[in-house]
């Protein structure tokens, strides 16, 4: 996606909200103390540590398409390592961005990341390594999965010769400047289930993750046009909001049941935008003003998978500060952890590393401060069972030292795993 990562879109939503506020780890025995405490101690059993590392526009990894299958195996390796040494106990990796594979895969092609040229073998398997490598530091690896996003271009051309859009046009749908399989369509669902399933069957990965991209994020003036397959599908709903509702509850529902089947015990995760509904929407929403809610905007109704145990866990991006106005950190905690509250699904929170020291950010941000305030919060909160930091690239580079802060402040002890 150019030279940005899967935020691009919830950064375009954190806009939408900053108008509206104008305008209106390694296992081991943990050390005594509780766990995320400030000064911290070891982590309590079960906590989150993770990073995801991103290779959509080599956004973390590898730093740019076309090095040697030993310079990215090189650059993996300290990635992992970083992990290990920030006593984190999660790495989730980035393995299908653009409808391509980061393993070789019977369904699509090897990803453009890795060489420059979609389709293209690397010369290695970067997901097996992956998880041996992982495994071997006592890191868990989940595989992270874009389930619909297929260019970051309007052009099926610029695609590999046998790539699954090439062949199936009738799959795809140009929106804001970009190609997306259509969720509407039964047979897309088949596929993108397959294709991504194909990695668990392979691989021992500990969960399967999807991010926060389900039907695209609104762009103004553009229209999805899903119009046939509504005609086609959509005639038992009362609206097309309700039917996408429905198209994607049936891509989760689907995925985890065949995840247990083919792999009992690999987990089920997502990560979505932070805001369900605004309370000014629904009353059961967040105190919040964003421009962008899941359930209406991107089809996603992550409150109700959560409710209903469809997933293992759910790890919200809540990639505010404390005390923003529109979206506050402050207030979308409790209301994630009351979502939780009596469910089977754990809530981890997405952290915002990539917004410390950023000049382009709030003022609380150049805090070096604001991410560890963040988790001493959290501690009030016991549904909050870890936390998730995006994305590897700064916790690499660390400019700021926010994430040293973090791991001075809470991470005092080894991480066991968090499942």
């Amino acid at each position: 996606m150019g030279r940005v990562s899967r935020r691009a879109f919830a950064a375009a939503a954190l806009s939408a909200v900053t108008m509206m506020t104008t305008t209106s780890a390694v296992p081991g025995r943990p050390t005594p103390g509780p766990a995320g405490a400030a000064g911290g101690g070891g982590a309590a059993a079960g906590e989150m540590r993770g990073v995801w590392l991103a290779t959509v526009a080599n956004r973390d990894w590898p730093s740019r398409a076309g090095l040697s299958a030993a310079a990215q195996r090189a650059e993996l390796i300290a990635h992992l390592d970083t992990a290990v040494r920030n006593r984190l106990n999660t790495v989730i990796l980035q393995v299908r961005p653009t409808a391509d594979a980061l393993w070789p895969s019977p369904y699509e092609p090897w990803s453009a990341c890795l060489t420059g040229t979609q389709g293209t073998d690397p010369g290695w398997d970067p997901l097996g390594t992956a998880v041996t490598e992982a495994h071997a530091r006592g890191l868990e690896l989940h595989a992270w999965f874009n389930p619909y996003r297929i260019a970051a271009h309007t052009d099926p051309a610029r695609l590999a010769a046998r790539h699954p859009a090439r062949e199936n046009p009738g799959w795809v749908v140009p929106y804001g400047g970009k190609l997306y399989y259509n969720p509407g369509l039964p047979e897309v669902r088949a596929f993108v289930e397959d294709a991504m399933l194909d990695a668990v069957r392979r691989y021992p990965v500990d969960a399967v993750h999807f991010d926060d991209y389900f039907y695209p994020y609104p762009v103004a003036g553009q229209t999805f046009d899903d119009d046939a397959a509504y005609d086609a599908h959509g005639g038992a709903f009362p609206d097309r909001a309700a039917w996408r509702r429905d198209n994607i509850d049936r891509l989760v529902r689907e995925t985890a049941a065949r995840i247990k089947e083919i792999r009992p015990g690999t987990l089920f995760g997502i990560s979505p935008f932070g805001v369900w509904r605004n309370a000014g929407t629904d009353p059961l929403g967040s105190d919040t003003r964003a421009g962008v809610q899941t359930y209406d905007d991107l089809h996603a109704d992550t409150r109700r998978w959560v409710r209903e145990n469809w997933i293992d866990y759910i790890c919200p991006q809540l990639y505010w500060n404390i005390g923003f106005a529109a979206a506050d950190y402050a207030k979308l905690l409790p209301w994630w952890s009351a979502v939780v509250e009596d469910s089977g699904t754990r809530l981890y929170v997405g952290e915002a590393l990539y917004k410390a020291g950023d000049p382009a950010q709030p003022a609380a941000w150049q805090d070096p401060a604001e991410l560890s305030r963040h988790l001493t919060l959290a501690t009030s909160y016991p549904q909050a069972r870890g936390h998730v930091f995006f994305a590897a690239r700064e916790a690499s580079a660390d400019p700021t030292g926010a994430m040293a802060r973090v791991v001075a402040d809470h991470y005092g002890g080894s991480a066991p795993s968090p499942a």
